[in-house]
């Protein structure tokens, strides 16, 4: 495994595969292993660290849908307590926090970003404006993409590939985590005996069951050719060698 100033230097000479993409993080990764925080300060701070090292680096416009499972699951509490919509739009709020969270981290590394909510809230983000969020990019901003879609029944995968199909990106990275480095053929926590697939197609992910993003995303991706590398972003350095093409994880298209 390279060690990250091996990874800088290489990209300091090297482009990369795609010019605008979507950074689909889950709010999980944003936890800390080592506590009860739902936001640990390291973790943000690596995170921050590589996704401008890209932006600078390699040049490439950088959008981030991330989730909120650290905080909130729309599942959670729902039947006798709550109701799926009431639970969704608590896990949407969730969403918000990580997403200010990171742009903080960012913009004490000197890079610009700007969080777009899907749920109005014009104290503390910009609403999602299409337009405005490619010009954010267009200036060399990177934008954050809140509140999943703004509406219930819907992941945040899901707004992910919405978001990248809106705004003409070129492919979704879907950074994993807990040790997991791409896609398999069943969970390799679990089975000693599964295979990690290089390449899949969106049909095969969907004949399969493979569990890549949720099935209305992998449609909507499907029929907008759009493109998901799957791979561990926890592993410094990753991020950077997933743009540069490097070989990582897994590619699904």
């Amino acid at each position: 495994m390279s060690s990250y100033a091996d990874v800088l230097e290489r990209a300091s000479n090297s482009r990369s595969r795609w010019h605008r993409i979507v950074l689909k993080l889950s709010g999980e990764a944003l936890a800390s292993s080592a506590s009860d925080e739902v936001v640990d300060a390291n973790v943000l701070d690596q995170l921050a660290t590589e996704i401008v090292a890209a932006k600078a680096i390699l040049g490439v416009e950088i959008t981030i849908v991330v989730g909120g499972g650290n905080i909130w699951r729309g599942t959670t509490g729902v039947g006798a307590t709550l109701e799926r919509a009431t639970s969704d739009h608590m896990g949407m709020l969730a969403t918000v926090i990580n997403a200010l969270a990171l742009q903080s981290a960012i913009e004490r590394k000197g890079q610009a970003v700007r969080v777009q909510s899907a749920i109005q809230m014009a104290e503390l983000a910009e609403p999602y404006i299409r337009r405005r969020a490619i010009r954010h990019l267009e200036k060399g901003r990177i934008v954050i993409f809140a509140a999943g879609t703004g509406s219930p029944y819907f992941t945040t995968d899901t707004a992910a590939a919405l978001r990248g199909a809106e705004i003409g990106a070129d492919a979704i990275l879907k950074g994993t985590h807990s040790g997991i480095d791409g896609v398999y053929s069943a969970d390799p926590r679990l089975d000693s005996s599964a295979v990690r697939y290089q390449d899949v197609s969106f049909m095969d992910v969907v004949a399969k069951e493979l569990k890549v993003m949720d099935l209305t995303a992998i449609t909507f991706c499907k029929d907008n050719n759009l493109p998901i590398l799957v791979f561990d972003i926890m592993t410094p350095g990753n991020i950077l060698r997933a743009l540069m093409g490097e070989q990582l994880g897994t590619l699904v298209g």
